[in-house]
């Protein structure tokens, strides 16, 4: 284990003193006995000496050792270990870290002091209690709106995106996230975050220009005294989508003397018309079509027309002219026929759907058919992730009409609902029952009756509902399970086939993510270079890799990346990046039990070279931190050649850090600093995993860098490369 260059100074010099004093002590008393001596005892003990002085030197060198081998322990006792317990004393006062001091091996008043420092730690932490709660009391109202503002926005059905003047994302809503998913470039990889994200740009996705023009009409607008001005504008994104977006001022609040509080941020609404525009244009030319293909057919019929009103025409001719008019009449039959069916399953898709989780449905329907037909029911396990865009009204109707009939008339007592993922837009809903089955004739029969469900009846039949989701029904049978089903082909929920950002056991979140931090509206015009900028004020990707191995010159490669944000201090538990990576080489049989990663997990994952443009977006206008930093960089800049993507952000390490707040601890091993300040590790030698602890771990070190002096990403970077650990390289 290496050792701090200054402990191995100290005990040098430590030892080094004992030896002078030995030293000088034996020279003293040499000196004596020299001065006392007559100079025929003088010449006699220099003769008698002379021939044996490289022994003398030998047990000079050697009473020199034994002296630092008996200081060492009284050093560790009474140097080392008050300097260990002052760094662990500074981490109790400058951070929330609520922890026992141990320093074993200490002397009996190192300890007692150790003891001391716990007890006061102790009342200030009862104390601290103490003041939260008053203040949660007197906040108490506080708390209520934030907890109404973080629903409202959460269940809102609208996308909404809150920015400062500079473009920083400050606020954004769950739909908005689902929204910016599509228009992501890769979305099956990071879901949309390399593009939304608190402190990120909007102009990732916006024209800069769109958004100064809009927000000019604002201001404009402002001035003239308008209540509620607005603007709207309609732009492409470069994946192709057609946004409508409604931009809305927020005003700080007015001084006293100014006539209007002045504008600092804009609220968008956005909406993604792409399919809007798509059934508008497939309008447009079904009615084009209809006009054109009928024009010439018209200009026939014309023609005929007058042809056939000359009494004098030959009966050849004439017979001639009532084909031309039975065929165009007959072309124009089967156009307008075309047309309208297109038409009509494009009115039935049009219907009003609403987006609904598959279980909750399933649920509901569950419901249903126990108060409608008194049936027991069940259901198969559900994928939670799976969303459905329904008109459930009617289709809650369908099913207990069904499951009615199946009681009624075969007398079936219990059925069973099953909702699976079909293709990649539409799922499977089944109503499953044993026992008796039908005939072909009976279902069809069912399907076009009108739905009735006792005293409630509705002019709709089975057909109607599926129609109006633009699904599918039919029924089936399994004999080899002697079972029967109705299945039902619905529309899956845009968005909903990615899923959510994968949940994992140690991504702990709210029920609902905090997607806002109003303290953004304050960083506007970032003028100076982010060397001079406090650490407190950056916007940080802390990440991780793991690899095949430990040589990335030799060969190794990045077989998973994780990272998350840390935005105006706070941990963005909800912003995540988690990839798994295909390697295309071999994964070492050694390396498996450390990471876990297995060669079937990363088969048919995307490669380096498709995950890293996703990761340098998502790392984009950030400060890139990670423990022992150089590994993971390095293989980053072993595939600028082949990406063509330079990571040129500032770069913080934890490991060197923590050399830095602490240079007299033993070690600075991730474990070792997250024990020190009391952050669980779950997940280690997972790339997320370690990223979230190295993000706790980084949050409780800017404390500590303040209290040394250590305020800006410049000073932080300097005194980083001071340290013996600045040395590592790969």
């Amino acid at each position: 284990m290496k050792r701090d260059r200054r402990l191995i100074a100290a005990m040098g010099g430590a030892a080094g003193a004992a030896a002078a004093v030995l030293a000088g002590f034996v020279l003293g008393g040499g000196g004596l006995v020299w001065s006392t001596l007559a100079a025929t005892e003088r010449a006699a003990l220099a003769e008698l000496l002379g021939g044996r002085l490289p022994l003398l030197v030998m047990a000079a060198v050697a009473v020199v050792g034994a002296a630092a081998a008996a200081v060492q322990p009284l050093y560790r006792r009474w140097v080392a270990a008050p300097a260990r317990l002052q760094e662990q004393a500074q981490v109790l006062l400058n951070t929330d870290v609520q922890r026992q001091l141990e320093l074993p091996g200490a002397a009996g008043p190192v300890q007692a002091l150790a003891r001391t420092i716990n007890e006061l730690a102790g009342q200030r932490d009862q104390l601290r209690r103490d003041i939260a709660a008053e203040v949660a009391q007197a906040s108490r109202g506080i708390e209520q709106e934030r907890n109404r503002l973080a629903a409202l926005m959460s269940e809102l059905t609208q996308s909404v995106v809150v920015c400062n003047l500079d473009g920083r994302i400050l606020l954004y809503n769950n739909r908005a996230r689902v929204q910016f998913r599509a228009l992501a470039d890769a979305p099956s990889l990071v879901g949309g975050a390399e593009l939304i994200g608190l402190g990120r740009s909007i102009y990732a996705v916006f024209d800069r220009q769109l958004v100064a023009h809009a927000l000019e009409s604002l201001q404009q607008r402002l001035q003239r005294g308008a209540a509620h001005p607005s603007a709207q504008f309609v732009t492409t994104t470069r994946t192709g989508q057609l946004l409508r977006v409604q931009m809305a001022p927020v005003r700080s609040v007015a001084t006293e003397g100014e006539a209007a509080p002045p504008l600092n941020g804009f609220v968008l609404m956005l909406d993604n018309i792409t399919r809007e525009y798509e059934e508008e244009s497939a309008r447009e030319r079904l009615l084009h079509g209809l006009t054109e293909g009928s024009r010439g057919s018209l200009a026939n019929l014309q023609v005929a027309a007058e042809m056939l009103d000359d009494d004098g025409l030959e009966p050849a001719l004439r017979e001639r002219f009532l084909g031309v008019v039975r065929d165009e009449a007959s072309a124009m039959s089967r156009r307008i026929n075309t047309l309208a069916e297109q038409n009509a399953e494009g009115l039935a898709t049009r219907w009003p759907l609403e987006e609904m989780r598959g279980s909750d449905f399933v649920q509901a329907a569950q419901r249903r058919i126990e108060a409608v037909a008194g049936m027991r029911t069940a259901s198969d396990p559900i994928d939670g992730a799976l969303w459905l865009k329904l008109d459930s009204y009617s289709l809650l109707q369908a099913l207990g009409y069904l499951a009615l009939r199946l009681h009624d008339e075969f007398d079936i007592r219990s059925v069973l609902l099953r909702l699976s993922a079909g293709d990649a837009q539409r799922v499977r809903l089944d109503l499953v029952w044993s026992g008796q089955v039908m005939s072909t004739e009976t279902v069809m029969a069912w399907e076009m009756d009108a739905i009735s469900t006792g005293k409630e009846s509705s002019s709709l039949t089975v057909r109607d509902v599926v129609q109006r989701h633009g699904g599918e029904f039919w029924f089936e049978r399994e004999r080899t399970r002697h079972e029967a089903f109705f299945r039902f082909l619905l529309p899956m929920a845009p968005g909903a086939a990615g899923g959510e950002a994968l949940d994992s056991g140690f991504v702990r979140s709210e029920s609902r993510p905090e997607y806002y931090d109003f303290d953004l509206f304050s960083r506007s015009g970032d003028h100076h270079a982010l060397d001079d900028r406090p650490l407190a004020e950056l916007a940080y990707t802390v990440f991780d890799t793991e690899t095949t191995g430990l040589d990335p010159a030799g060969g190794d490669e990045i077989i998973q990346i994780g990272a998350t944000r840390v935005v105006n201090g706070r941990l963005l538990r909800s912003e995540c990046f988690d990839q798994l990576v295909d390697p295309q080489r071999r994964i070492p049989e050694a390396s498996i039990p450390i990471h876990g990663i297995t060669p079937d997990m990363v088969a048919g994952k995307p490669t380096i070279a498709q995950v890293l443009p996703a990761f340098h977006a998502y790392a984009q206008d950030t400060v890139l931190v990670a423990h022992n930093a150089a590994f993971d960089m390095r293989f980053l800049q072993l595939k600028e050649q082949a990406t063509g993507l330079r990571f040129e952000q500032p770069v913080l390490d934890t490991l060197l850090l923590s050399a830095v707040v602490h240079p007299s601890q033993e070690s600075h091993r991730l474990e070792a600093i997250a024990e020190r300040f009391d952050v669980t590790v779950i997940g280690r030698h997972t790339a997320l995993g370690d990223a979230m602890v190295t993000a706790e771990v980084f949050q409780k070190l800017l404390p500590l860098l303040a209290e040394k002096g250590i305020h800006t990403l410049g000073q932080a970077r300097e005194a980083a490369q001071q340290t013996y650990y600045a040395r590592i390289k790969y």
